[in-house]
């Protein structure tokens, strides 16, 4: 900013010294102009829309041969996805493993597949989304099994704790979560989801103000009486998701990736504003 406003002062005031300034001085003026232009129309495009304008990349970070080999074997989402998209997830993973510290914790030693499949149940999860880092996850703590969490003294097979920025994972259940693919219980799937909850509270991006937007939708959906009468004649959900509402959000992201079909067949209100939360529009959802 500053930078910009001495080139103006310059070439306004015709300084001498520096004549050499002025046609960079206009272009660097024209192009904050249309980038202003172009930030006001991707934010009314995806107010209007209810999706990002842009959410993909025209240089791809590439996972190596084994990792690949890892998704094309363990990973029925990566397995459905075009070969466009397959790059934008492989590129997605990449980028996360490079971003987040993984930490071995009671005796587990991580190894690259572990990253790998935790890393492709958040990009999963983000896929839809322009933002797709997940911003409050700087750390993911890894036990063999359950482990005792010191914020509510039990034990758990997941976590997230905002506070150290650590999404807490027992391998034992995260491997069952993505290798049962229709029981509807995926750890991964929950923790990440509160993780992006969260972030959508507290940021102000376009995945943000959709996820919060279309959530409130679920909410009113929930509170009308026939649909409270179906949850009950139905028991749909597991009784976990009645907690409060972060916790139905968790298991709602489950039952979305899991069980898409029933889901939309029972509640295809509440299906609709969950594709529409995490624009999801791949797979046939």
């Amino acid at each position: 900013m500053y930078l910009i406003k001495f080139i103006i002062h310059v070439v306004i005031e015709q300084q001498p010294y520096a004549p050499w300034l002025a046609p960079y001085a206009f272009s660097i003026i024209v192009v904050g102009f249309f980038f202003f232009l172009f930030k006001i129309f991707e934010t009314a495009f995806a107010h209007y829309y209810n999706r990002p304008l842009f959410r993909y990349y025209l240089v791809y970070k590439k996972l190596t041969r084994d990792q690949k080999s890892i998704l094309e074997t363990e990973f029925v989402f990566y397995q459905m996805l075009s070969e466009k998209h397959k790059k934008q997830f492989e590129h997605r993973v990449a980028n996360f493993i490079n971003e987040k510290k993984f930490v071995e914790r009671g005796g587990v030693a991580i190894t690259e597949r572990m990253k790998l499949l935790v890393a492709a149940i958040g990009c999963m999860l983000s896929f839809g989304r322009k933002n797709y880092l997940y911003a409050l996850i700087d750390f993911v703590l890894i036990y063999p099994e359950e482990f005792y969490s010191s914020i509510n003294e039990h034990y758990h097979k997941g976590e997230f704790n905002p506070r150290e920025k650590a999404l807490v994972l027992s391998w034992k259940d995260f491997e069952n979560g993505y290798k049962i693919e229709n029981d509807n219980l995926n750890v991964g799937i929950h923790e990440f989801t509160h993780a992006m909850q969260l972030e959508a509270k507290q940021a102000k991006d376009i995945d943000s103000v959709r996820f919060t937007k279309q959530f409130q939708k679920i909410l009113k959906q929930l509170a009308k009486v026939d649909v409270r009468e179906k949850l009950e004649k139905t028991r749909f959900f597991r009784m976990y998701a009645f907690t409060n509402q972060y916790e139905f959000m968790a298991v709602l992201a489950e039952y979305f990736i899991e069980s898409p079909t029933e889901l939309k067949s029972n509640f295809p209100e509440i299906y609709n504003y969950t594709k529409t939360i995490l624009n999801f529009n791949f797979n046939d959802y």
